[in-house]
């Protein structure tokens, strides 16, 4: 039996019209949700998730305070920007989109955000509310991950999930998520380090691969019934598309499908609600700010 396609887009769609009715509901009280999205350069892929970001602030009813930098912008200047928008009471939200030049120290950049700030979810105070549980933004992508698996009524209590991969962005924050309370999974993390990933893919109910990698998941990797996210997004060449290339996941999607329960497609699954995730801490982030 196929597994269930998981429509990220759909389900992002959804939340994002739930927000775009809180926004309205803060306008009538004087209060205007406001996110600067800070560019520096000129990162293909980076453009195009600004341009995303900016599109869902608008659709979303939110202020849109987006910083456009070149390439050859210094560190000292980045950092005054934030200080400058880290002080302005009319914005609710800052995030500097990843990757950075080379020049600027992206440790740096991410300390100098104020944590009321913080919608991207990755400043250590934010971090460490996660990781104890208390109250603060969580980074959007994990975040999203949880979302999905909620509004698909999937099953978390007393799995076993594996997480493949440890970035600070995706692997580590999600594997946390994954076993809070009110998820309850038992999580196993993957890494570059693992020896024989699949046996310890083929026990998991749940499978979150996110190894920037094609093919780090295969078929033969997962049981049957298996719950696989994936959160890769790798160019290809592909000469029938206009752009010459087409993107795929870290999973071989269609082999899996034919053996898992629920599969998160390329594009469409994740990254719709990464984004949804985002404008969510903008309002949160403008709700605690206004007390509202």
């Amino acid at each position: 039996m196929a597994a269930q396609i998981i429509d990220g887009k759909k389900i992002a769609q959804l939340v994002r019209a739930d927000i775009a009715q809180k926004v309205k509901s803060l306008k009538e009280k004087g209060i205007n949700p406001c996110l600067a999205v800070i560019l520096v350069g000129e990162n293909p892929a980076s453009v195009s998730y600004v341009t995303g970001k900016r599109k869902a602030l608008a659709e979303a009813g939110m202020t849109d305070r987006s910083e456009i930098l070149s390439e050859s912008t210094t560190e000292a200047e980045l950092l005054s920007l934030i200080e400058k928008l880290n002080a302005d009471k009319s914005v609710h939200g800052i995030l500097v989109q990843l990757p950075l030049p080379a020049h600027i120290n992206e440790d740096k950049v991410i300390m100098a955000i104020s944590p009321e700030k913080d919608v991207d979810g990755f400043h250590p105070v934010n971090v460490g509310n996660m990781v104890i549980g208390r109250d603060g933004f969580l980074p959007c992508t994990p975040h999203g991950i949880l979302v999905l698996l909620q509004k698909m009524n999937i099953e978390t209590n007393g799995k076993n999930a594996v997480v493949i991969g440890r970035s600070n962005i995706v692997g580590k924050p999600v594997s946390i998520l994954l076993a809070r309370k009110e998820t309850n999974c038992t999580v196993t993390i993957c890494h570059t380090g693992t020896k024989n990933l699949e046996q310890f893919t083929k026990n998991a109910d749940i499978v979150v691969v996110a190894s920037g990698r094609p093919h780090t998941l295969t078929a033969q990797m997962v049981k049957d019934g298996a719950v696989v996210i994936d959160v890769g997004v790798n160019r290809i060449p592909d000469a029938t598309k206009k752009s010459g290339f087409r993107l795929i996941g870290d999973a071989d999607f269609d082999e899996i499908k034919e053996k898992a329960s629920f599969i998160t497609p390329v594009p469409g699954g994740v990254g719709p609600m990464t984004i949804a995730m985002l404008i969510e801490n903008t309002l949160k982030a403008a709700e605690n700010q206004c007390g509202a």
